[in-house]
């Protein structure tokens, strides 16, 4: 019997019964009622110590975070007054001058501008009266908001954010992959049910903390917990049930799934777009990403892109606009990297990856290693004698545009290459999808709910520790620092999206305050106590 076979079919069929139901969010019967129990508002005396801790400005407490948003909005629904202010968020049904319920606050030139531009869809179409509107807000409902029954809330919730938490919340399924700084694994939160990728490992592992506890965008993968164990430091994350491209069209093709990766241009631009967006997003926070490569890009349960792997990314010092040293994958980073000219950019990178879907014979340029996982001949082998001086061959599947943009991006020449250069190659045709907002756009592929896009258990291989390590005093203050637990945005994202939010955010009834935000009603806690038999 293959019992390497076996473990990997029960590991499979486990973790595909915990993903429930079809979008990948687990039934509440997936709970552990054990855990669930500890997701518990606290009544208000035992909370309201936070106040003066919390972030309580409006961007932040009204407008980033999930669940002070909502509170935010229920607190505008009560308010007759705010009533027709909740309506106006469509804003484009109500710029007519003689609507009866027109919005006051907005600028005429923002009114004008929106009519006038109305035809070309623009993203930022109504940017301008979105700024306004949470100006008006802010100057108008921010202060009842914080004296009302629903700021009490939202900090109780930030009080059940602030718990510790470790290993014993997850329940682990099996190892999705390893890499050079740890191991992947995929698991589920007891609490909640919530399917999430555990990322274990050391080196690398605070720099990618510490970035995406900073970046949010729907392109690059959210950490939502992080701590440590005896052994190890753990990242815990969405899962990504798609899998990473580079399994895609290799793997897939090899087994011959049923949803067929044709290798199409279409394919190449959205994706491609994606990527570029959220590089963007990290550029925004001054995050260069150094690894950018096929495995590194993940496909979300509806096939939109997410950038993941950010241990050898750097964060630039204001001031600064270039990095120094030598990081990344060989094959994927840019010919001046190998002469040390400290210049490049990953745009060469995204090349790579848009070249192998073009190329609808992509299985002539591989060859199967000792798992009988196929690896690309092209970038990764390539001798650098190859990157430095060989011009890029181009088969007939290319069409014009496809073959100038990845001409563009194989330049050699870092100051010719294409790149964002202040906006100047804003007009491709290529980067023209990047505007639009691609998170809701269809995707070309969606991957099937039952099928598991991970390499077999046996053929992932072991992560090799080390034992006998003496921890002294730095290594305690680095663990302290990397353990911060829950992390706002991506936690209350989960609350909501799992149910539990709408569970705990109860209220009497006619909408009065319940009795754990009554500071007369002050719960007596159960004492525990032994009975010994003489």
């Amino acid at each position: 019997m293959d019992m390497g076979g076996l473990q990997n079919i029960v590991a499979n069929s486990a973790y595909v019964s915990a993903r429930g139901s079809v979008d990948g969010m687990a039934a509440s019967t997936m709970r552990d009622k054990k855990f669930r129990a500890k997701l518990n508002l606290p009544h208000i005396k035992k909370s309201e110590h936070m106040k003066t801790t919390v972030n309580s400005g409006f961007d932040s407490m009204c407008v980033k975070q999930p669940i002070g948003k909502r509170l935010f909005q229920q607190y505008l629904e009560r308010d007759e007054k705010y009533r027709v202010q909740k309506a106006q968020k469509i804003i484009n049904k109500f710029y007519e001058f003689k609507s009866k319920i027109f919005c006051s606050f907005l600028e005429e030139k923002a009114v004008t501008r929106v009519k006038e531009d109305h035809k070309n869809i623009r993203g930022d179409l109504f940017k301008e009266s979105e700024q306004q509107l949470l100006k008006h807000l802010e100057a108008k409902a921010m202060s009842g908001f914080k004296n009302s029954m629903y700021f009490l809330r939202y900090i109780q919730f930030k009080w059940l954010e602030a718990q510790p938490i470790d290993e014993d919340w997850l329940m682990d399924f099996r190892v999705l992959g390893k890499g050079g700084f740890g191991e992947v694994h995929t698991c589920q939160m007891k609490a909640t049910g919530k399917m999430l990728k555990k990322h274990k490992g050391y080196e690398g592992a605070i720099v990618e903390k510490r970035i995406l506890a900073k970046v949010h965008s729907r392109f690059i993968v959210s950490l939502v917990y992080a701590f440590q164990t005896k052994t190890n430091l753990c990242l815990v994350m969405p899962i990504m049930n798609g899998g990473d491209l580079r399994y895609c069209f290799t793997y897939c093709i090899q087994r011959g799934r049923e949803e067929p990766w044709f290798l199409d241009e279409t394919r190449a631009c959205f994706y491609s777009a994606q990527i570029i967006v959220g590089m963007e997003h990290l550029h925004q926070h001054r995050v260069i990403d150094r690894d950018l490569k096929p495995e590194n890009v993940l496909l979300d349960d509806a096939g939109h892109v997410r950038l993941s792997d950010l241990g050898l990314a750097v964060e630039l010092p204001p001031g600064k606009d270039k990095t120094r040293g030598y990081a990344g994958t060989p094959g994927f980073m840019a010919p001046e990297i190998s002469l040390l000219h400290y210049q490049a950019l990953h745009y060469q990178a995204l090349h790579y990856i848009i070249k192998h879907y073009i190329i609808k014979h992509v299985i002539k340029y591989f060859l199967a290693d000792e798992n009988g996982f196929f690896i690309p001949l092209t970038p990764p082998r390539l001798k650098t004698r190859q990157i430095l001086n060989d011009a890029v061959v181009f088969t007939d599947k290319f069409s014009k545009d496809g073959k100038a943009i990845c001409e563009g991006l194989m330049e050699k020449d870092p100051v010719k290459r294409l790149g964002f250069k202040n906006n100047s190659n804003a007009s491709h045709s290529y980067v023209k999808l990047a505007g639009n907002p691609l998170g809701m756009l269809p995707t070309p592929f969606v991957p099937n709910p039952k099928a598991v896009y991970a390499k077999d258990i046996h053929k992932v291989g072991a992560f090799s520790s080390i034992n006998g390590v003496v921890i002294d005093a730095k290594d305690n203050e680095f663990n302290d620092d990397f353990s911060s637990g829950n992390v706002p945005i991506p936690w209350q994202e989960e609350m909501i999206e799992t149910g539990v939010f709408g569970e705990l955010n109860l209220w009497a009834p006619g909408g009065n305050p319940p009795d754990d935000l009554d500071p007369n009603k002050i719960p007596i806690e159960s004492k525990g106590g032994a009975c010994v038999l003489l």
